[in-house]
């Protein structure tokens, strides 16, 4: 079964590496559904029933985004308090749609991982950064991943960086 890639960025036209990883996506129709959100939403009025009846077609999902402001795009947010709703996603009377489902975040930082930790520059590790989406997706019975992360964004943006980020995060999914 395919994996459906939930793209949320806001200016994909001007973005690197999730821009990249897009290309690389579409060229394996037969293994990734790439969906991004801003693209089909731009006036931000998401079409709940078709959300979720994606997501019932999908096995694996990954939700592919830029971390900034130490969080996801606000649409991804909107997306999760409109889709993941009471009577589909959990509830007692829900059948919770989304349990079982294998579902891991892919973030590309502008920040270098060694600035992200207890000692270090922003206090938190990603792991703790993201907790919120752990337990959210945990909360609908879903089987939420570590998340894949590819870091420095903001002032490396060589080919060659670029071009290892393509290949880790292709690895990431072949391993999904």
């Amino acid at each position: 079964m395919k994996t459906l890639i939930i793209v949320t960025h806001p200016n994909i036209s001007e973005s690197v590496i999730n821009k990249r990883w897009i290309e690389e996506l579409k060229k394996l129709p037969e293994k990734y559904t790439v969906h991004q959100l801003y693209e089909l939403y731009p006036d931000e009025r998401i079409d709940v029933e078709s959300e979720q009846r994606l997501i019932e077609q999908h096995d694996k999902i990954v939700f592919q985004f830029p971390y900034y402001w130490f969080n996801a795009p606000s649409l991804l947010k909107k997306w999760l308090d409109v889709v993941m709703t009471h009577g589909w996603a959990y509830g007692s009377k829900s059948g919770y749609k989304m349990k079982g489902k294998k579902i891991a975040l892919a973030i590309s930082l502008g920040v270098d991982e060694s600035e992200l930790g207890k000692s270090a520059k922003y206090k938190y590790t990603l792991n703790e950064l993201t907790r919120p989406f752990e337990l959210s997706f945990e909360y609908v019975k879903a089987n939420y991943q570590a998340p894949f992360a590819f870091y420095g964004m903001e002032y490396n943006v060589t080919d060659e960086h670029i071009d290892i980020g393509v290949k880790t995060y292709m690895d990431f999914l072949s391993n999904f």
